[in-house]
């Protein structure tokens, strides 16, 4: 009787091939999945800390540490509020919370869910609103701070996703433009018309902000989000003259 020959693993079949490529795919996807896991509170805590500096940007808080960043918001942030187009507050926050209005993103305005933080530095109200546009390349965002009266600005910051470098990238990186619009007219005097914008020619300077030269398209952008999303807030500005 001959011996049978025992049968092994046929390391040169197309069976072994497709069970030895799942189990490579099904463990690396294990493994991403569980380090993804291990590195989202730390990546949700980046994202609010970069938020939160943005916030104090356009209160005019700049060169500060993470550790200092996360203080300072906590100190001067009052409330985190989500108002209506009405300017009615439909959810309160708390000092210094990402409870409430913190959490709101561009989808939140277009529903009609607006965030807006109540401030206090060295003594005076300050309130900050989001800002969300489009410029050339991309996306455009930023904060802006408005004095308790409603109709000036206290500060400013925008930012962008992807505009040109030394171009429409300096509505990020040229911190002395930003500074321009402090104190500048929100509304046109005598009305309600959001006259805050950003001109290649200026024939307002108590409204308007030179445009950035040869960045035509990304300062259009800037100057169109200033006029939809403050107009999104008018009647909230507008009403704090007459409590």
């Amino acid at each position: 009787m001959e011996n049978e020959k025992k049968k092994g693993l046929n390391t040169n079949s197309n069976t072994y091939t497709i069970v030895y490529s799942i189990v490579i795919v099904v463990v690396v996807a294990f493994l991403l999945a569980f380090v993804s896991k291990g590195l989202e509170q730390r990546q949700n805590d980046n994202v609010a800390l970069d938020k939160k500096k943005q916030i104090l940007y356009a209160l005019n808080i700049r060169n500060i540490s993470d550790a200092e960043a996360n203080a300072k918001y906590k100190e001067v942030v009052l409330s985190d509020d989500i108002i209506d187009v009405d300017g009615n507050i439909t959810e309160h926050g708390k000092p210094g919370s990402e409870s409430a209005g913190f959490r709101l993103n561009s989808a939140d305005k277009k529903a009609g869910r607006l965030a807006i933080y109540t401030c206090n530095i060295d003594g005076a109200t300050k309130y900050v609103i989001p800002l969300y546009g489009m410029g050339l390349w991309g996306a455009v965002y930023g904060y802006l701070a408005v004095n308790s009266d409603g109709t000036t600005v206290y500060g400013a910051y925008f930012n962008h996703d992807g505009e040109t470098a030394g171009l429409g990238a300096e509505i990020k990186d040229d911190v002395s433009w930003q500074e321009r619009f402090q104190d500048k007219k929100i509304f046109a005097d005598g009305s309600d018309e959001v006259a805050l914008a950003v001109k290649k020619k200026v024939d307002n300077p108590q409204s308007q902000v030179d445009a950035i030269t040869g960045a035509t398209l990304t300062s259009d952008g800037v100057s169109n989000m200033l006029h939809d999303d403050i107009s999104l807030y008018k009647k909230f500005f507008l009403n704090l003259n007459t409590k």
